[in-house]
């Protein structure tokens, strides 16, 4: 990889000392290896046949592979959510076994010392997925944050299929919170959409989340685009009218203690339960009657009493036979390691939206079933593939791989893009031990602070959000100067810097460590003549020569950045 180390959205860096410092920061290079060798599975080179078919058709000749180095943080950013530590990048980068990398991803899948790590990541993927960065966050919410995120950890944990998991998060019921005697953390998925609108929220969620239905706009009127129209719609939305969410109040007072779900008997809106018919009005102002009918066309019984059929039980059955579910999360788990999926959106799967890879989609989708649903095999497939290994490079011989412009992307390169806001603190951790002191409380409460300083989310009419981590003079600033990167920074006894200082044979080497340790990567001749001039500037003092140039490192483009 070809590129240069900037501060954090092109600021002034700290002191005139680093001027020329961040332009003359370059990749290490390092010959290419095998990157799954024999013990791929198959599903692997199946991958690759059909990527490599793409490259033919369009006569393009991929990127080199990445040194070793350079795979190593890549794959502990997106398995684990952070960057190894010196330690681990070094016992993975001296190991001589040909399986090395496939070794690797083994041992962060499924070795016990990653197992809490691996859980944490993926739970905060999910709950960001599911109920957004700031859902269970307000006192007024019925979600309750936590209570998600000890259901998704749990799961991931257990290497929970999922299928199993999808099918708890539709048809849950019980208690949001935790400590509660009926507690199922799975509820806080549904409990705050399926009283708003009368489901709608629910609908449109569970739709585009796990089959790549993008029905929201189906709601008022027939999509201009595809094959959803509005009685589609309030067919879909029928299956959560026997749906609720109960307020539980501490006692006394009109503060919220917990919500549950809840499944009812639902009367329909002509208020006979045994015919209990929907109604949903055109854009002409006529109205028509919807009943629970799925996706593809299957009917359920039309009546509205639980005893007799529970809707949501009928939706989660019918969506566990839908080959949507099986491409949904194959594009979706593709796109957060490669950057795109095979769709754009990643969530509007149909005839109307052609995959890039379309006979690829619907291998995966198929392995991943007859796999029984495992997320790490899928995690296994993608990472150990040919595209997963590529350097960055756009050259001439890939040019037109650049979905930056709308091109459809054709993987034969790795797209660069930013570490999410919680990969980062874990890395900026992991690099220099520089998790705030206190009990495990008092950590969480301070890690929240700083991850909320660094995400604006803009709630839209689907529930979902977008948000902001872009080098925004506020951001930029807390990286520069916040409490984090003070205590990364830090020359105290017993900090990072301070125990590099006693290691090593000299300055270069020292130096040396603090590039492996944050980029991995050795510095470039300049970058030695840099640090060298620093270790003058500040007159033989070695220990501040090395905060300097850690805090440029911390603060550079190269850190923040997948790549």
């Amino acid at each position: 990889m070809k590129s240069l180390v900037l501060p954090f959205n092109g600021l002034p860096c700290k002191g005139l000392l680093f001027a020329g410092f961040f332009a003359c920061l370059s990749a290490m290079t390092a010959p290419a290896v095998n990157a799954a060798g024999p013990a791929a599975p198959p599903q692997v080179a199946m991958i690759n046949d059909s990527i490599e078919q793409v490259w033919r058709d369009f006569s393009i000749r991929p990127a080199a592979e990445v040194d070793d180095a350079t795979w190593c943080r890549r794959v502990y950013l997106d398995v684990i959510g952070r960057i190894p530590s010196l330690e681990e990048l070094s016992e993975f980068v001296s190991d001589r076994d040909s399986n090395k990398r496939a070794n690797l991803v083994d041992r962060l899948l499924n070795d016990d010392r990653y197992t809490e790590e691996y859980a944490n990541h993926w739970s905060t993927v999910w709950t960001n997925l599911l109920i957004g960065r700031s859902g269970g966050t307000d006192r007024r919410d019925l979600t309750n944050r936590t209570g998600m995120q000890k259901y998704l950890r749990d799961s991931f944990a257990g290497n929970k299929t999922y299928d199993q998991m999808m099918y708890e998060l539709v048809t849950a019921e019980g208690s949001t919170t935790p400590g509660n005697a009926n507690f199922n953390g799975a509820v806080n998925f549904l409990v705050d959409k399926v009283n708003a609108e009368k489901g709608t929220l629910a609908t449109s969620s569970v739709s585009r989340i796990f089959l790549g239905q993008q029905v929201q706009c189906t709601q008022c009127h027939n999509h201009p685009f595809n094959q959803w129209k509005q009685q589609k719609f309030w067919e879909f939305n029928a299956f959560f009218r026997q749906t609720r969410a109960l307020r539980r109040f501490v006692d006394g007072t009109r503060d919220i203690e917990s919500a549950e779900l809840v499944s009812q008997d639902f009367a329909g809106e002509a208020n006979d339960p045994e015919d209990a018919l929907v109604f949903y009005e055109l854009r002409n102002g006529l109205q028509k009657v919807a009943y629970p009918v799925f996706t593809d066309g299957t009917e359920i019984e039309k009546s509205g009493f639980v005893e007799d059929v529970n809707r949501r039980e009928e939706l989660g059955r019918l969506m566990l036979q839908s080959e949507y579910l099986d491409k949904m999360i194959v594009n979706r788990m593709w796109s957060m390691f490669l950057g795109y999926g095979f769709t754009r959106p990643i969530d509007d799967l149909g005839p109307h939206n052609p995959s890039s890879h379309p006979e690829l989609l619907e291998n995966l989708g198929k392995e991943f079933r007859a796999n029984s649903y495992d997320l790490k095999k899928l995690i296994t497939w993608i990472t150990l593939s040919r595209p997963y290994q590529l350097a960055s490079t756009l050259s001439a011989s890939n040019e037109i791989d650049d979905p930056t412009i709308g091109e459809s992307p054709k993987f034969s390169r790795f797209y660069l893009r930013q570490m999410s806001a919680e990969q980062l603190y874990a890395s900026m951790v992991t690099a220099s031990n520089a998790q705030s002191k206190g009990s495990y409380e008092q950590q969480e409460a301070e890690r929240r602070r700083w991850l909320s300083q660094f995400v604006v989310a803009f709630g839209n009419d689907e529930g979902t959000e977008t948000t902001t981590f872009n080098g925004s003079i506020p951001q930029a600033l807390m990286l520069f100067n916040g409490d984090l990167t003070k205590n990364a920074i830090s020359l105290e006894a017993g900090s990072f810097l301070d125990q590099l200082s006693q290691t090593g044979r000299s300055p270069k080497d020292r130096v040396t460590r603090l590039f492996l340790s944050g980029l991995a990567r050795r510095p470039t001749k300049n970058e030695v003549s840099i640090a060298s001039k620093l270790l003058v500037a500040r007159k033989g003092n070695e220990p501040e020569m090395l905060q300097d140039m850690w805090w440029a490192i911390l603060n550079s483009n190269e850190f923040i950045m997948q790549h």
